[in-house]
């Protein structure tokens, strides 16, 4: 195929620090000087909570922070230390053959997963702060004189995606690679999974191509390049971690949080973020439309969510002028 020449594509993602670096050595963040400002949201299915921080430099100026504190998921083999080696069981409820307790464990099996995007911007505190939600139907013409406009205006940068597929950053980290320019991708773990259990297994293909965004630029052209995500994929989970294709999830977002293409794949019993029928798009599915029709993407309209806040939520409702009317 004929390769475009990408311009600076623009994207967000909470996992980089956005710098471009490559992945080089940086200074441990100084969590114990942070000066939490507000908790912008709590997720008690997630067990995770998002806090905006302040970090205050040598000249006494304060940096914004973003800071993501998940707890991890149990595993397994830990099991057993973690009924044996519990520093405290606290009784809370007894109802006849119930009891509640808390169980306080030790410090190495307490871990918290900490996420954190320093400096911060005012978009990054703004995608994690919890916000009133709408649906938005979006036609080929509105992709078109608003959405494309909107991708096209933003300022993440997606230097990060270019880092893995030319082996600058994370190279240690790939899984599987096809190294084809047109039809190829490089399969990596996703942040949010720490690859210590496979019932929260995530990882992520990311095409080499790097003019297709989303689901919106796919034609039959690109049939090649999904079956290849598909099968290869499916075959690299199977070979390294023993999980086959059948216990799979593979799937897209629309809209994506970053507009290069890329494919999901998680464990099918994992309640991973981002599943909910507005939002995913199931890869096999994508391949059959396309097989149906070379331009389906093209011209159906299709669904998602936005947050009231959002850039792109407000440009809808400035062309459609009334509120709820989407």
């Amino acid at each position: 195929c004929a390769m475009a020449e990408a311009p600076p594509v623009k994207r967000k993602r909470e996992d980089e620090d956005g710098d471009g670096n490559g992945g080089a050595a940086a200074a441990p963040f100084p969590l114990a000087e942070l000066r939490l400002r507000r908790v912008l949201r709590e997720s008690a299915r997630d067990k995770a909570v998002f806090l905006h921080g302040e970090v205050t430099g040598p000249s006494g100026e304060g940096t914004d922070a973003l800071v993501i504190l998940e707890k991890t998921p149990f595993q397994e083999e830990k099991l057993l230390d973690l009924l044996k080696k519990h520093t405290k069981l606290e009784l809370r409820m007894h109802n006849d053959i119930y009891k509640t307790y808390h169980l306080y464990p030790p410090p190495e099996l307490s871990e918290i997963k900490t996420t954190v995007v320093y400096p911060a911007t005012e978009k990054h505190l703004q995608k994690y702060l919890r916000q009133e939600v709408h649906l938005i139907c979006e036609t080929w013409e509105d992709y078109k004189n608003i959405t494309l406009p909107y991708i096209q205006s933003q300022s993440f940068s997606i230097q990060w995606v270019y880092n893995i597929l030319e082996k600058k950053a994370e190279a240690d980290r790939i899984i599987h690679e096809n190294p084809d320019p047109c039809d190829g991708f490089v399969l990596v773990p996703d942040f949010k999974w720490n690859q210590n259990q496979l019932d929260d297994l995530y990882l992520i293909a990311l095409v080499h191509r790097r003019e297709v965004k989303s689901l919106r630029d796919l034609t039959a052209e690109h049939l090649p390049l999904l079956r290849n995500i598909l099968r290869e994929g499916k075959e690299a989970i199977m070979k390294r971690f023993g999980v086959p294709g059948s216990q799979l999830r593979i799937y897209l977002h629309y809209h994506p949080s970053y507009y290069h293409l890329h494919v999901h794949f998680t464990a099918l019993g994992y309640d991973a973020p981002g599943i909910s029928v507005e939002r995913a798009h199931l890869l096999t599915d994508v391949i059959d439309n396309l097989v149906l029709d070379s331009m389906y993407y093209q011209k159906r309209a299709l669904t998602f969510a936005l947050q009231a806040d959002k850039e792109l939520f407000k440009r809808f409702q400035e062309v459609r002028q009334f509120p709820g009317t989407f």
